[in-house]
């Protein structure tokens, strides 16, 4: 009966997580906006935007998200709670579309659902995770040499994307930002999920906090979470929102299942069967993600027919923002 209710409390924070993540995009953007037209834009590298007040409103209902979608994790299996992701690329669209008047191409929407088809796929079939009980287990499994080096390659291409390829490509390949948060947000699932242990079994009265690896996971959380801001900023303020978080969504759930795979060594219990629907569904989201890119192009092409979430009034004028 206690595993039945911890479900209803992940169920209902994961779903509340999708609402507030979904508003926060397109609050975010807002603010964004407002701050380009008085100042510096943020894919310039300026920082007007930490004083425009619609920022902080969408940052702070993007932290009340984040905050339950971790709670969601303490009590809820992840294979409950990362489908329901999802549900923030369908509330960011449609807010895109009567808020900052952004179109997405009827391409752009089966992309969209083959996005959320495949990455549905991954997770549905994913392999049930080892029950940890402590920060130290954890730690141990970060520390084997699967995930060591899975780690050090994952910083070293953050690294290269940044200083090399974001000054010359950023602009005008959506990507590299989205890239960059999703590649650091594997990372920071991982360690979310031993901070996550850490708080659940303080709270239930064995305190974790007086071991140095609870601080040193709650450290590299803090770290990642601002690099992924920063380029999550820039993705915002240059490209379309309504491409933006499904491609963001696809990439970071992506990353993060394969991250706890190395991690965890779940194949290593998983028949063929599943494993193969799980590398099905990632061809499933390579195309859906490649049907996202080519909306632009597709826009602009007189035998498709109108876009969806087009007013006939703006049909005619308007071409696809990536």
């Amino acid at each position: 009966m206690g595993g039945i209710s911890d479900n209803v409390r992940g169920l209902a924070l994961a779903i509340s997580s999708s609402v507030f993540i979904g508003s926060s995009f397109i609050i975010k953007k807002k603010g964004l906006q407002k701050a380009g037209a008085n100042g510096s834009r943020a894919s310039d590298g300026g920082h007007a935007y930490l004083l425009e007040p619609c920022w902080w409103a969408g940052m702070i209902t993007m932290i009340a998200g984040e905050g339950a979608n971790f709670a969601a994790y303490a009590y809820a299996p992840a294979i409950l709670v990362t489908p329901l992701g999802a549900l923030s690329i369908i509330f960011s669209a449609v807010l895109a579309h009567f808020v900052l008047d952004e179109r997405l191409h009827i391409f752009g929407v089966v992309g969209c659902i083959l996005c959320l088809v495949g990455s549905t796929t991954i997770v549905l079939h994913a392999p049930v995770e080892r029950k940890i009980e402590s920060v130290k287990e954890v730690w141990i499994l970060a520390t084997e040499p699967g995930f060591v080096i899975y780690t050090c390659a994952i910083l070293i291409l953050v690294l290269v994307l940044i200083f090399r390829y974001v000054p010359r490509y950023g602009q005008t390949h959506m990507v590299l930002y989205i890239g960059i948060c999703s590649l650091m947000g594997s990372l920071t699932v991982m360690f979310v999920k031993a901070v996550g242990i850490a708080l659940k079994l303080s709270f239930s009265g064995t305190n974790q906090f007086k071991y140095f690896e609870t601080w040193f996971f709650t450290f590299f959380v803090i770290l990642c979470c601002l690099v992924q801001l920063n380029y999550l900023n820039k993705a915002l303020d240059t490209y379309n929102t309504a491409v933006v978080s499904p491609v963001y969504y696809v990439m970071f759930t992506s990353l993060t299942i394969l991250a706890s795979m190395i991690m965890f060594k779940d194949w290593d219990h998983q028949a063929a069967s599943p494993i193969l629907t799980e590398l099905c569904g990632f061809v499933v989201i390579f195309c859906g993600t490649f049907l996202l890119h080519k909306t632009k192009d597709m826009g602009s092409t007189p035998i498709v027919s109108s876009p969806v979430f087009l007013s006939s009034r703006d049909s005619s004028s308007r071409e696809i923002e990536i």
